[in-house]
Order: structure tokens, then C-alpha cells, then sequence
């Protein structure tokens, strides 16, 4: 049995940065689309903005950068400060896996056999 790290960090300012949103940022930044992100993972757009705007209002900078839809189409582009998040998010989550290999090891001989 191998255990997944799921990283969820909790900020004084009202942020939870987890794999959820790290997900939808991913989509967003591969389809251009909130609304398109939103309905990959299961959920409306209104909850989709809402994550993303609670991300935008806790970093310096905006995470994403979106356009109104309509007659040409909207859109939404993940931010180089979006990029960097994700970036660092996932080398947190590297380094978690690659320096706490001993440890997830010894915890997983402590489990009953499946």
C-alpha cells in the first residue's frame, strides 16, 4: 500500500490552498474556461468563481485574469502569479513525497495487512 500526500494549507488571511483548487486551476489553464473547469470537476460556475475569487482576493496579484463572455466569447487565463502557485504547490508536494519517503513507509508497516 502506498499512501497519497494530499498538501491542504490554511492561511491566517481566509485561504485554504488545497488540491482542489490547484485542480481547477490546472483546468483552467488548459481549457481557458471557469465555466468549462467548473463543469470537468463536478461543479457549477458560481462555485468555480467563488474559489477563484477567494484566491484573487488572498494573493498580491491575481491568480486568474478573466473576460466577460457573449457575442465574441469570454474566457480566462491562469496569471504568472497563478503559474507560480501551482508551481510551488506541486514542488511542495514533491518534496513531501521524495523527503518523507521514510516516514510514509515506516507508518504504512504499522497498518493491518489489507
Amino acid at each position: 500500500m502506498t499512501p497519497r500526500i494530499k498538501l491542504r494549507l490554511e492561511y491566517d488571511v481566509p485561504l485554504v490552498l488545497g488540491p482542489g483548487k490547484l485542480q481547477l486551476l490546472s483546468l483552467i489553464d488548459r481549457l481557458g474556461s471557469i465555466s468549462a473547469a467548473g463543469r470537468e470537476m463536478g461543479m457549477s460556475y458560481k462555485r468555480a468563481w467563488s474559489l477563484i475569487e477567494e484566491m484573487n482576493s488572498a494573493f498580491a496579484a491575481p491568480v486568474v485574469a478573466s473576460s466577460r463572455g457573449g457575442k465574441g466569447g469570454g474566457g480566462a487565463t491562469v496569471t504568472a502569479t497563478g503559474q507560480e502557485v501551482m508551481r510551488r504547490f506541486q514542488a511542495l508536494e514533491n518534496l513531501l513525497a521524495d523527503q518523507g519517503a521514510d516516514e510514509l513507509a515506516a507508518l504504512s508497516a504499522l497498518l493491518k495487512p489489507a
